[in-house]
């Protein structure tokens, strides 16, 4: 595939940042007239935006379709417009995408266009798509912390100097219960209307220290919204992310590249 290691200057966090974008090869570029499918990949707490393509084959996964693949940077903001930070939510929602379709022949359109993410950014992922369900078609959670109305509670015993952060992000505990920061408040609102919300692949090992989150996601929501919801053995881990990232490709609706060896 093609590679770009992209940089520049975002208005909305007023710095230089970066994501790593992988395009397909010419040949397979010229298949189609049509614009490029989109998947915005999104990195764990403790990643940056070059941990995807260092510790997975997403590369190889990839080049089997006509797909672009952007991994962007997002520090440790969970994907939203910090009370006391930058606004990542509207920068990974508005600007990135804008300024990759400038830039990049990509989708324009809700129906090409993915989300997807690991730990912090399988609840991004997810957050972000059920929170603007009109900008993506599907969206994928990989290990997520899908259920972050116990995070402070967790923090508090485990380690609480992170309830500091969480404060940064969130403004309160009692706004991240009330507030666009809980999944499970964002998904109630598709219950009556189940059809307007994005396709969820969600996955998680059994292993995980966030699987009891997942299965209480799965277990309010499996039954009434469009998700696919995978157990196995497995940990927290890159070998589990491996496997799946590939599974989700094959999930999404891609067209085949041909000719690929």
């Amino acid at each position: 595939m093609v590679f770009s290691d992209f940089h520049f200057f975002s208005d909305v966090l007023n710095i230089q940042t970066a994501a790593y974008i992988l395009l397909p090869e010419p040949k397979t570029m010229a298949q189609s007239a049509s614009p490029l499918p989109v998947l915005y990949l999104l990195h764990g707490l403790s990643d940056d935006h070059t941990m995807w393509l260092r510790q997975t084959r997403v590369e190889q996964y990839a080049r089997r379709y006509r797909l672009a693949v952007v991994m962007p940077a997002a520090n440790r903001s969970f994907y939203m417009d910090m009370a006391h930070g930058a606004k990542y939510e509207t920068f990974i929602v508005r600007e990135l995408p804008s300024v990759v379709e400038r830039y990049f022949p990509v989708c324009r359109k809700r129906s090409g266009r993915f989300i997807a993410g690991l730990s912090m950014g399988g609840y991004g992922s997810l957050r972000l798509a059920l929170r603007y369900p009109g900008r993506y078609a599907a969206a994928a959670s990989l290990s997520g912390c899908l259920e972050m109305e116990k995070g402070y509670e967790t923090f508090r015993r485990q380690n609480p100097a992170i309830v500091e952060e969480l404060d940064s992000i969130y403004g309160s505990e009692r706004e991240l219960l009330r507030g666009p920061g809980s999944l499970f408040g964002l998904a109630d609102r598709f219950l009556k209307e189940p059809q307007r919300a994005p396709r969820m692949y969600i996955a998680c090992g059994t292993e995980d220290f966030l699987f009891e989150a997942n299965e209480h996601f799965f277990a309010r929501f499996g039954k009434e919204l469009p998700i696919e919801y995978h157990t196995e053995p497995g940990s927290h881990t890159w070998d589990f992310w491996d496997r799946h990232i590939e599974r989700i490709l094959a999930w999404l609706p891609l067209e085949k590249a041909e000719g690929i060896w």
